[in-house]
C-alpha cells in the first residue's frame, strides 16, 4: 500500500508552484515552446528512469539532464537571476530592506513621474521619438554601463533636450534609477517575438525585449506616429493616454 502524507502534497504543491513560475518566466521572454520542450523531455526521463526501470534509456537521458542543466542555466542566467531577484524582495525580506534604506517620498516619486508624463506628452505632441526605461528590483547596472552616465534629476527640460533630434544621445535609452537619470544613450536587448506587430519598430523591440529580460519598466515614444506605449512584464501596450502612463508608472514604481 502506497503511503500519501501531508508532505507528499506539500512536496507536489512546490513542484507545481516552481513550473508555474518557470513557465511565467518562458511566457514572458517569449521562449515558451522551449519550456515545453523541456517539459516533455523531463517527462520522457522520469517515465523512463524512475517508472519503466529502462535502464539503457535511463542511463542515456541520465547524461542528458546532468549536461542540459548546466547549458539551461548559462542560456537563461538572465531568467534566473531576475527570479532571484523576485524571491529576494518579496514577503519579509523585503519589509526588512525597506526598514533600512532610506526611502524617498511619496511627494518626490510622484513629481518624478510627473515629469516623465510631462514630458512625454510634448515629445509626443512633435514625433520626437523617444524610449525611457525605469528601474525596478532588478538592478540594471550592466545597461547603464552601455551608456553615457550622467546622474542628474528627473526634470523635463532634460529629458527633451536628451531626446531632441539633433541630440548625440537620442538614439539610444534613458534609463532612470533611485529617482535620477542615472545614464543615456544605452543598449537595450532587442526582443524577437515574432508576434510584435510589424508596425513597431526597432524602439518597441528594444523595449519589449528589456522587459523580457528584466523587471524594468520602459515608456516608448514614437518618431513616427507620436504614439506613446509602455512595455511591462513581457508585454507591451500601445495608445498609452497621459493619465493611464501616469498611472502604469505610479503603481509600478510603488510595488519596486
Amino acid at each position: 500500500m502506497i503511503n500519501f502524507g501531508i508532505k507528499d502534497i506539500i512536496d507536489i504543491l512546490i513542484i507545481a508552484l516552481l513550473l508555474y513560475y518557470v513557465y511565467r518566466m518562458m511566457k514572458n521572454s517569449g521562449t515558451l515552446s522551449l519550456f515545453y520542450g523541456v517539459l516533455v523531455f523531463f517527462v520522457v526521463w522520469v517515465l523512463a528512469s524512475e517508472i519503466f526501470d529502462m535502464r539503457l534509456t535511463g542511463s542515456i537521458l541520465d547524461k542528458f539532464m546532468s549536461i542540459g542543466l548546466i547549458i539551461l542555466v548559462i542560456i537563461f542566467q538572465d531568467q534566473i537571476k531576475r527570479f532571484l531577484i523576485d524571491l529576494g524582495s518579496q514577503g519579509r525580506l523585503k519589509n526588512f530592506k525597506r526598514f533600512f534604506r532610506h526611502e524617498k517620498s511619496d511627494g518626490e516619486g510622484h513629481a518624478r513621474v510627473m515629469a516623465v508624463v510631462y514630458a512625454c506628452m510634448s515629445m509626443s505632441k512633435s514625433k520626437t521619438g523617444a524610449l525611457i526605461v525605469f528601474q525596478r528590483k532588478m538592478p540594471l547596472t550592466d545597461y547603464e554601463k552601455t551608456g553615457d552616465i550622467i546622474d542628474a534629476n528627473v526634470n523635463v527640460r532634460l529629458i527633451e533636450n536628451i531626446f531632441f533630434k539633433n541630440s548625440p544621445l537620442h538614439d539610444g535609452a534613458m534609463i532612470i534609477a533611485e529617482h535620477r537619470i542615472k545614464s543615456v544613450g544605452c543598449i537595450l536587448p532587442v526582443s524577437h517575438d515574432m508576434n510584435i506587430p510589424k508596425n513597431l519598430g526597432l524602439r518597441h523591440r528594444a523595449a519589449l525585449g528589456m522587459s523580457q529580460a528584466t523587471d524594468a519598466v520602459c515608456v516608448i515614444v514614437s518618431e513616427e506616429t507620436g504614439g506613446i506605449s509602455v512595455a511591462k512584464d513581457g508585454t507591451i501596450t500601445t495608445r498609452v493616454s497621459a493619465p493611464d502612463l501616469e498611472h502604469i508608472l505610479s503603481e509600478s514604481l510603488v510595488e519596486a
